[in-house]
């Protein structure tokens, strides 16, 4: 076997082997396993997120309100003692020793209202995190199909590179045996440089690409790519972005309940919580005399403060306003995605199908001009023109392949659907 060395391509190699090595630092970062779908993607990226990491303290936190909440009190009882005594006065031995429990008491309707904020809570915290699911998912989706789409080109560059290795090869033999010029060989040792750099750009895409999924905690299978196997599912037909299932429009519902039930219960607290007072005195005039003891109850009921009571309820009343101005814009928001996804996909569609066509005709072309080049029955410019459609074509193709993909996980975000 002959082998002659090329330092312009193992300069080329040199240099996609060194963005490797770059990117090895950050690589070494990402989760150990490899995600071979995006859900698995999916799974991994979620795990990583500090939303994910809070979520069992934060329900601890919600179960503790609610526990509260049904309580007796509002508040634990506060235990009272007072000594009084005239030992640094006259010192003639009175002395009064009282001790007593202090009880708050509930306002009328809040503790239900208490009840009923503890349960909003509950239920806001799962649609946030549901929400920051389906915003980590949008993501992740242009990050994978980015990914998808650079390994597709890479490949596409490889088979280019090969195609003008073989051709670069065979112009050089006939120019040896004098069937072509010094020209064409020049010409096709052109094309082969062009076809090294588009390669070596490939690489740096892929390179780039693999970076954006690390940086959300994902590390894709090695190797190339494989869009069949990563692709999802259609959405069903009937899926209605602006359902309340949707993970953006039930975090604002559940914001707006919320902000609901703290204005009720703004409304109920326009003052503190009175309290209960039980005292037990024990009490003598003199030395020498017998102790008295006595039982009392009290009543303590803090006045309000009206200016402070519309603050708090005006300010629950605005973030519900808020809250409710915002999921009618999001709605709108969505329902405008979700038709232009759909309008997407079925353009996509079309343009995968004519890609496909182009690309098979480009193909068997090609076929036909390497075979009549090699019989010296075609020139090389021709043969490089088709070449290069031929490359083209195989490009398009593969973009257009991947664009179906994206288009149905654009539909599928638009619709509050998950990566599956």
């Amino acid at each position: 076997m002959h082998w002659k060395f090329s330092p312009r391509r193992a300069c080329r190699r040199l240099g996609i082997a060194a963005l490797a090595l770059a990117a090895l630092p950050v690589l070494a970062q990402t989760p150990p396993v490899s995600a071979s779908s995006l859900a698995e993607a999916f799974a991994q990226a979620w795990a990583r997120q500090p939303e994910q990491a809070g979520t069992a303290a934060r329900r601890d936190a919600g179960q503790a309100q609610r526990e509260a909440a049904n309580r007796w009190t509002p508040e634990p009882p506060a235990l009272e003692a007072a000594l009084k005594s005239d030992r640094l006065t006259g010192n003639d031995g009175a002395r009064e020793i009282e001790a007593g429990v202090a009880v708050p008491l509930w306002l009328p309707r809040e503790q239900g209202l208490v009840q009923a904020q503890a349960d909003a809570e509950g239920l806001a915290l799962e649609s946030r995190l549901r929400a920051a699911q389906w915003r980590l998912a949008g993501e992740l989706r242009e990050a994978w199909w980015a990914l998808q789409l650079a390994l597709l080109e890479q490949q596409a560059a490889a088979a280019r590179e090969d195609s003008a290795t073989r051709l670069a090869r065979d112009v050089a033999r006939r120019v040896a045996s004098g069937d072509l010029a010094r020209a064409d060989r020049n010409q096709a040792d052109g094309a082969l440089a062009l076809a090294e750099a588009d390669s070596a750009q490939a690489a740096l895409a892929v390179v780039q690409a693999r970076q954006a999924l690390a940086a959300l905690g994902v590390q894709p299978v090695a190797g190339n790519a494989d869009t069949c196997a990563a692709a999802e599912p259609l959405p069903p037909a009937q899926a209605d972005p602006a359902d309340a299932t949707h993970p953006a429009l039930a975090e604002l519902d559940d914001r707006a309940r919320l902000a609901a039930h703290a204005q009720d219960l703004a409304a109920v607290r326009k003052r503190a919580n009175p309290e209960l007072a039980l005292l037990v005195t024990r009490e003598r005039g003199a030395r020498g005399e017998s102790n008295a003891h006595s039982l009392s109850f009290g009543v303590r009921v803090p006045l309000g403060a009206a200016s402070a009571h519309r603050a708090k309820v005006a300010t629950a009343s605005a973030e519900r306003i808020e809250a409710e101005q915002q999921r009618a814009l999001q709605a709108q928001r969505l329902a405008a995605d979700a038709a232009v996804a759909r309008a997407r996909l079925a353009a996509a569609e079309a343009v995968a199908t004519a890609a496909a066509r182009r690309t098979a005709l480009a193909v068997q072309t090609r076929g036909f001009f390497e075979t009549s080049f090699r019989l010296g029955e075609t020139d090389l410019p021709n043969r490089l023109r088709v070449e290069l459609e031929a490359y083209e074509a195989e490009r398009q193709g593969a973009r257009a392949r991947v664009a179906v993909h994206q288009a149905v996980s654009a539909l599928r975000q638009a619709l509050g659907l998950l990566p599956q």
